[in-house]
């Protein structure tokens, strides 16, 4: 077994060390797909994911207020911020999908990268060119923006649920180029 095939062995085996602690059910499907090709293995991946955070550089334990992986419900999210209107300093993310991928070569990696542009994947790229090639997959569907300051909330409800229904419109596009990479490889 070469270098690149023991590295995605022992990859694989690895458990799941993010903070959700398991796949997203809207990418497990790519990242099988993926993972069966002798050129590559996941190491990291995404489907999207709304969140609130705490407005602070630090990462760390109580970082995050607000996770989801799915669509959200305005309803649900409005209450969740009028329970959160404390001194902390919050804002709301929408983030969209990322991937990263260990290429066992140069070519394996610009195949990909050719792919997922195909597809519409505009933020792609080569991260690393050390002992494992490894590239991004990142779309460009994001928002972000302050939410809460010193418990003042900062946007009106009619705004955030303009961006609440967005940034689940940016999920679903994000789920579909998902679907169409899975098809395309």
């Amino acid at each position: 077994m070469d270098s690149f095939q023991q590295r995605k062995k022992d990859v694989l085996k690895k458990l799941d060390k993010s903070s959700k602690g398991s796949w997203d059910e809207r990418i497990l499907g790519l990242c099988e797909k993926i993972n069966s090709f002798n050129n590559y293995y996941t190491t990291s991946s995404c489907s999207g994911r709304i969140l609130i955070l705490k407005d602070d550089v630090k990462k760390g334990p109580g970082l995050y207020k607000f996770v989801s992986h799915d669509l959200v419900k305005f309803d649900e999210f409005w209450e969740f911020i009028l329970k959160k209107k404390s001194k902390l300093n919050l804002k709301f993310k929408q983030e969209p999908f990322i991937l990263h991928i260990a290429c066992k070569d140069l070519e394996s990696a610009k195949i990909l990268l050719e792919k997922s542009l195909r597809v519409g994947i505009k933020r792609s790229g080569i991260i690393s060119l050390g002992k494992n090639i490894i590239v991004e997959l990142n779309s460009t569907k994001k928002l972000e923006f302050p939410l809460i300051k010193d418990g003042t909330l900062l946007v009106r409800r009619d705004f955030l649920k303009i961006v609440l229904d967005e940034a689940n419109d940016n999920f679903k596009k994000e789920w579909f180029k998902i679907k169409e990479l899975e098809g395309f490889l």
